[in-house]
């Protein structure tokens, strides 16, 4: 097949101060064995060398190009702007961050599998965090799951596959029929779209590691791992999208079982001296913006089975506070935005 008669991939790249990776992620990307694709940089206000690394790149490809963002953007606006760049002539797009990469056949094979199986609106992939094979939980050889499945399982589960946007390919009509594509009110807004897109359509994986995430200390996966973030992404998806895919006694039992989950994490935080304001502020708010509210009663009742199970199984937990354990392990599926980030004063959002 030549390259002019496959359908067109149009990739977005979000970067702010991204100058130390960038050259690395767009060489993934020029090596790809796929080749029919456009690529737009959103340069969002850069102080380093992003907007010179990436003009050079201009200059050698007609296919890429560069959007300058007139102001500063966070983290969520900005990847709903880049979104937002994607050619309308494209059949598939994906969006890749400037810290990571992808490997040379990472567009070829989840083309050839939304090809083959045209229900699929999302096609992920194993990833490669640092040396970690990562969103691994789909038995070989799953190469079409319907929709309601995934979520069903996530929800039921907590089985998390879909990565980050880095490792997932989207199908462009479903992204452009979303506006804005991500809740931006979302810290893990890749997490929802993909549960919103999934009650129409089905969820691909190519079984092979295709894209590589790069673990930064300071980056806004290692901030949002720090306070958690993710318990309170997934409590949200739960409760607004959770009706959707399960029975009204399977959301019942999914939920409580998971506020206990939460109120656990809170429990072992407290016993490990976690008292900084802007982390019970920010659990605080999340638990009454979904609904089950915060409670100080319940908080009590977790950390008197915390210590009941202390005496119970005293190594146990001896070597989990030890080790530092300061979040719930969720099947260490942790959707994460990465890259150089900053914080916003007034809001304490992190940002891109």
């Amino acid at each position: 097949m030549n390259t002019t008669s496959r359908p067109l991939v149009s990739i977005v790249i979000p970067v702010y101060n991204g100058a130390e990776h960038l050259v690395e992620c767009i060489e993934s990307i020029l090596a790809q064995t796929y080749q029919n694709w456009d690529c737009t940089i959103i340069n969002n206000c850069s102080t380093d060398a992003t907007a010179e690394i990436a003009r050079r790149y201009v200059a050698k490809d007609a296919r890429i190009r560069v959007q300058e963002n007139e102001k500063f953007l966070r983290v969520i606006p900005n990847h709903n702007v880049a979104l937002r760049q994607i050619s309308s002539a494209s059949k598939y797009c994906k969006m890749v961050f400037a810290d990571d990469w992808l490997f040379p056949r990472c567009i070829e094979e989840m083309v050839s599998l939304a090809e083959e199986y045209p229900s699929a609106g999302i096609v992920g992939a194993y990833g490669l965090q640092g040396h970690e094979v990562m969103w691994a939980g789909l038995p070989y050889p799953s190469r079409l799951v319907s929709g309601r499945e995934v979520c069903r399982r996530l929800f039921l589960e907590g089985l998390y596959v879909f990565g980050t946007p880095n490792s997932l390919l989207y199908r462009t009509d479903l992204v452009l029929s979303h506006d804005p594509f991500y809740n931006e009110s979302n810290l893990h807004a890749d997490m929802e779209s993909c549960v919103v897109l999934l009650k129409s359509c089905d969820f691909g994986f190519v079984h092979q590691i295709l894209t590589f995430k790069r673990v930064r200390p300071g980056s806004m996966g290692a901030i949002t791992e720090d306070i958690n973030t993710i318990i309170a992404g997934r409590l949200h998806d739960l409760v607004v999208h959770g009706p959707d895919f399960l029975t009204r006694g399977e959301f019942e039992v999914s939920l409580g079982q998971f506020v206990s989950k939460y109120y656990n994490f809170l429990a072992v935080s407290l016993m490990r001296g976690r008292r900084d304001r802007k982390f019970w502020d920010y659990h605080k708010r999340k638990l009454t913006e979904a609904g089950p509210g915060f409670s100080r009663v319940r908080l009590a009742r977790a950390i008197l089975a915390r210590l009941l199970r202390a005496v119970l199984n005293p190594n146990e937990t001896m070597e989990k506070l030890e080790k530092g354990k300061s979040h719930v392990n969720l099947e260490n599926h942790l959707p994460i935005h990465d890259s150089k980030q900053k914080v916003v004063p007034d809001q304490g959002d992190i940002t891109r």
